[in-house]
Formats: C-alpha cells, sequence, structure tokens
C-alpha cells in the first residue's frame, strides 16, 4: 500500500481545503507516532535498567512492571493514525487487487467506513473506562501509579484515527464520483514491482536525482 502524498502534485481540481486539513492532521500524527516511538526507546533503556541494576546492584527499578503495562497503551495506540495513513495495517488484497476504477473505490470506501463506525464504538467503551478510573482513582497494585492518563491515550489516539477515516471516505466518495480524479491522502495498492520502485525511490532518490543532473 501506499498513500498518495497530499503535497506531491498539483492540479486545479484538487480540493485545496481538504488538502490543507489533511497536511495539519498529518503533523498531528506525526507527533503522536514520535511519542510512541520514544515510549518504546524509554521502555528499551528502562529495561536495560532493570537488568543492570538487578544484576549487578540487586537493586531492580521499582515499578518497573507497573510502568511497563501503563507505557504499552501509548505505544500500542498513539500511532494507529499515522499507520492508517501511509496504508501500513495489515490488510487481505485478493479481492481488492483485482479491481480497478469506480468499484476498486466503491469497496474501499465501504471498507472504511466499517471500520470507522468500529472505532467510534471503541471509543465509546474507551471513554466510559478512562472516565470510571477517574472516577474511582484507579491505581497500578505496585508504586500505586493512577490508571487514568493510559486509558485517557486509547480514546484520544482513536479519535485522531476516527478523524483521518473520515478524511478517507470523503477521499474516496470523490473518486466513487469521478474515478478520473487524482486520488489525494488516500492509501493506493501498490503491486509488486511499483512497491519495489517505490522503496527504491525512496532509498535511493537523492542518489537518483544528484547522478542524473551530473
Amino acid at each position: 500500500m501506499m498513500t498518495i502524498d497530499s503535497d506531491a502534485r498539483s492540479g486545479s481540481e484538487r480540493p485545496v481545503t481538504y488538502i490543507r486539513f489533511d497536511g495539519w492532521l498529518s503533523h498531528v500524527e506525526n507527533a503522536f507516532n514520535l511519542i510512541a516511538a520514544f515510549s518504546i526507546l524509554t521502555l528499551m533503556l528502562l529495561a536495560v535498567a532493570q537488568v543492570i541494576g538487578r544484576l549487578l546492584f540487586n537493586m531492580p527499578v521499582p515499578g518497573f512492571i507497573d510502568i511497563t503495562e501503563q507505557a504499552m497503551a501509548i505505544f500500542a495506540f498513539a500511532g494507529v493514525a499515522y499507520c492508517q495513513r501511509v496504508g501500513g495495517h495489515i490488510r487481505m488484497e485478493i479481492v481488492l487487487g483485482r479491481l480497478s476504477g469506480r468499484t476498486l473505490y466503491v469497496c474501499e470506501m465501504v471498507g472504511v467506513i466499517l471500520i470507522a463506525f468500529t472505532v467510534a464504538l471503541l471509543i465509546w467503551g474507551s471513554w466510559y473506562h478512562f472516565d470510571r478510573s477517574w472516577t474511582i482513582g484507579d491505581s497500578t497494585m505496585d508504586i500505586r501509579l493512577p490508571t487514568w492518563p493510559s486509558k485517557l491515550v486509547i480514546p484520544v489516539a482513536l479519535s485522531l484515527l476516527l478523524v483521518r477515516l473520515i478524511m478517507q471516505i470523503y477521499g474516496y466518495a470523490r473518486l466513487v464520483a469521478d474515478p478520473s480524479r487524482e486520488p489525494v491522502a488516500v492509501p493506493m495498492i501498490e503491486g509488486v514491482e511499483e512497491h519495489a520502485k517505490h522503496e527504491i525511490d525512496e532509498a535511493f532518490g537523492d542518489e537518483t536525482a544528484e547522478g542524473g543532473t551530473r
């Protein structure tokens, strides 16, 4: 899968407001993804400190299990909207890969609508669990960390995903109305050759450009 970059091309019929909002939303998704990556790095360093402290000094990190449990919500959910934007989620494309034109866009749009409905239900349920944790003052067993911050991460991250899904529904609706339009900010299916070429261009694009100008 690949996503058509909203800044990659230009055209007179492109929805300017949609593209601008997509760019703003992409910055937010990138920030959330960086937070998720930083949380993984922090946990890795904390695990190293846990092993070294226990092994050499018999001083494990206090509440290591509690901290790990709370951080899991960050790296599991904070990057989910970014992954949806770049088409990184696991998909079955055996059928979709054989479709094209309006039929493909209709199927993609229906699938995204179903996902958006499911995510909306998950937001409602996760917010309920956050509210309950906040109300009763729930905390972890060992060092008594409050659990509401990690539970708040889930509905916030899913809300960001829902906004991205709504954007993609609009993007596919444009293509359903007129399949000849340029896809904007929606994941598109790539063949093996196209995917390989795309990866090579990303990895060696600068070197290729420099070589072409010499």
